[in-house]
């Protein structure tokens, strides 16, 4: 049975594991890195007559290639990651891509390796009719699937001052067009106390009743986040997601902690994160809990629908015969690295969210079949 190119430009990539370590030890070295998948790109590249460079340190590699016209509009980047994350507990065999029902299933077929096919099958068909009409940057970032986004500084320092007027990322939004969505980052509050024996506790001062109080001005504060919405994301968002403490049930413990998840808006920092989090506690008196760390994660997106990328992203769908409505999503994505760096930025790929990480990943191949429609409108001048 033939297949399309998107499907075989698909199923080579699902045969490459490129798990992204995500802080673990316990994963089967062989099955660790993107530089394997970056490798594979870049030789389809050639194939196409297409120079690319690989960049990065150890396995950790991103592949970026350069494809220009005679008369550009204009230049589009667009990027697919080449992590997928860990595969454990899955029900099918990760890396032995099959087809059944409609459905190409395996570990990243579906985040975001889908994404990349379509691309390449795209690409492939605009290059040999000589129809591309707009400069493309082509992009596989390593590092998506952690917080770091270490692939999307690789290749922004790579381009360097080279001119890129927009940008898309492609995780899988089911061909729906996303400008919008918040970032994420972790805060980690200590409160400090003094131990002692449990059975004199008022020689003590107990960590962890301080920081429930810490936890009660925290709620308080995430009902103020809502206040404050944002126009196009709704509010930010504080969720206490860990605590911990103490050392044993007989002694007034000294130190405790939690950790909450913040979602962010546009032109929030780690910075005035801390900050918002380090008043709220002043205002209650609790001078012994404060902010330890704040690890920015992803960064959030907003993309006026006015501007071109949004616009010329509605009409290669509707061309497509797609729907052309942007919407934003929950989840966070390397399209806000992208937008930080002065790029405007937006999502859009085959396949739906909720297969991503999922005990048996797949994407519906008529789906990325119609993708492949949408980025040759789209680099055919949309």
């Amino acid at each position: 049975m033939s297949h399309s190119a998107a499907v075989r430009y698909l199923r080579d990539y699902v045969a490459i594991p490129s798990v992204n370590p995500m802080g673990r030890t316990d994963i089967e070295p062989a099955w660790l890195g993107e530089e394997r998948y970056a490798l594979c790109v870049q030789q389809q590249l050639q194939k196409l007559r297409v120079d690319s460079v690989i960049v990065g340190q150890g396995q950790r590699r991103s592949v970026v290639a350069e494809v220009r016209c005679a008369q550009p509009s204009d230049t589009l980047l667009v990027a697919s990651h080449l992590d997928t994350v860990p595969v454990d507990h899955m029900t099918i065999a990760p890396f032995e891509p099959s087809i059944r029902d409609g459905r190409l299933f395996g570990r990243g077929s579906c985040d975001t390796k889908g994404g990349m096919a379509a691309l390449m099958a795209a690409l492939e068909r605009v290059l040999a009719r000589g129809s591309l009409a707009r400069n493309l940057v082509l992009v596989g970032e390593a590092d998506e699937e952690s917080s770091g986004s270490v692939g999307v500084a690789d290749v922004l320092a790579h381009l360097g001052s080279r001119r890129v007027d927009w940008a898309i990322a492609t995780e899988p939004t089911g061909l729906q067009l996303v400008n919008a969505h918040k970032g994420t980052a972790v805060v980690r509050v200590e409160a400090r106390g003094h131990a002692c024996h449990s059975s004199a506790p008022s020689r003590g001062r107990n960590a962890i009743v301080l920081l429930a109080r810490a936890v009660q001005t925290l709620e308080a504060l995430s009902a103020e986040l809502g206040t404050r919405p944002h126009p196009g994301l709704g509010p930010a968002t504080l969720s206490i997601g860990l605590v911990g403490g103490g050392q044993a049930p007989n002694i007034v413990p000294d130190r405790a902690w939690l950790a909450m998840d913040r979602r962010t808006l546009p032109g929030e920092t780690g910075e005035q994160l801390g900050l918002e989090v380090e008043q709220a506690l002043r205002a209650a008196g609790l001078d012994d809990v404060s902010v330890a760390d704040v690890r920015i994660g992803k960064e959030p997106l907003y993309t006026d629908p006015a501007l071109p990328a949004v616009q010329h992203c509605l009409r290669a769908l509707a061309r497509a015969g797609e729907n052309a409505e942007p919407r934003t999503v929950a989840f966070g994505t390397d399209a806000g690295q992208f937008a930080l760096a002065g790029i405007p930025s937006v999502v859009l790929g085959p396949g739906s969210i909720d297969q991503a990480h999922t005990e048996a990943e797949y994407i519906e191949v008529e789906q990325l079949e119609r993708m492949v429609a949408v980025f040759e409108q789209l680099l055919e001048g949309a």
